[in-house]
């Protein structure tokens, strides 16, 4: 817990992922908030930054998805080390991979040493989801499903706002009940893991499915950052190698009645059940 007389938050590395910026989902305001009251030594950007294939069907960049950007550079000006990994939606990025733009370095992947002693393999996570890689098509077609998906959270969220209720994602519920969902995750994890086991790495750090976690696997920590669309999450990781997720609608409201951010241990976390 941390007094809000001191705003800042202050972690050895973050984690975040799947901004989605260029989208109407993306929660860039949101996102812009944390990046304020959070700083880091380390920052990775985990894939789907921006989202290349709606920008390339309709151009949307509204002044808030421009400061979000700004943002991230003007912490790499001020020595916070950046690395940005690319992901399927930002495929284009690869082009620039091994170079530093900006401040940012561009990585297919990394590895990153804990404190104590842990390697993690930082990566997107799309290379390993068989839709993107076997049916291109289908994956289109699902970003659009997608997509519309988000316009009914939109309108739901809208309802429950009006009502006072809290921000709630009802595409993250949709995924954690539908069978074919769940097959889905489940099989793109034990890919991660099963990869991660062949390099030698003790766990992975991926985003991709938008579902934020953090469970051993086999022996191998599976640590997923979540996203900035649905349920606005990053993986943080303490000065003595700690890894945990914030869930940033629960601390925003925190810090707007002046008490104290929480953050969820994996086991918490994990236990969460969203209330309707």
């Amino acid at each position: 817990m941390q007094d809000l007389s001191n705003p800042s938050k202050v972690f050895r590395t973050v984690w975040i992922s799947d901004f989605h910026l260029g989208t109407k989902g993306s929660q860039a305001k949101e996102l812009l908030s944390f990046l304020r009251y959070t700083d880091a030594e380390k920052i990775y950007l985990v894939g789907d930054i921006v989202d290349g294939w709606q920008l390339s069907k309709r151009w949307h960049w509204p002044q808030a998805h421009n400061d979000v950007v700004q943002k991230i550079l003007e912490k790499a000006k001020n020595g916070t080390e950046i690395v940005f990994i690319p992901g399927n939606h930002d495929e284009a990025a690869r082009e620039f991979v091994g170079l530093t733009l900006g401040g940012i370095k561009v990585k297919d992947d990394d590895v990153h040493e804990s404190p104590n002693g842990k390697k993690y393999w930082v990566v997107h996570g799309d290379l390993f989801d068989n839709v993107i890689q076997h049916a291109r098509w289908l994956a289109y077609i699902g970003d659009w499903a997608y997509v519309f998906l988000l316009k009914i959270n939109a309108l739901f969220n809208s309802i429950r706002i009006f009502f006072k209720f809290p921000y709630w994602s009802l595409s993250q519920y949709l995924k954690s009940k539908v069978k074919m969902a769940v097959s889905f995750i489940s099989a793109f994890e034990k890919s991660m893991v099963t990869e991660t086991r062949r390099r030698g790495c003790d766990g992975v750090i991926c985003g991709h499915i938008h579902k934020a976690e953090i469970r051993e696997i086999e022996g191998i920590l599976y640590a997923n950052d979540g996203d900035w669309v649905e349920s606005m999450t990053a993986l943080v990781e303490h000065f003595d190698g700690k890894l945990e997720i914030v869930e940033w609608s629960k601390t925003k409201r925190r810090i707007a009645n002046f008490e104290y951010l929480e953050y969820y241990t994996p086991q918490q976390y994990n236990t969460f059940a969203p209330q309707c």
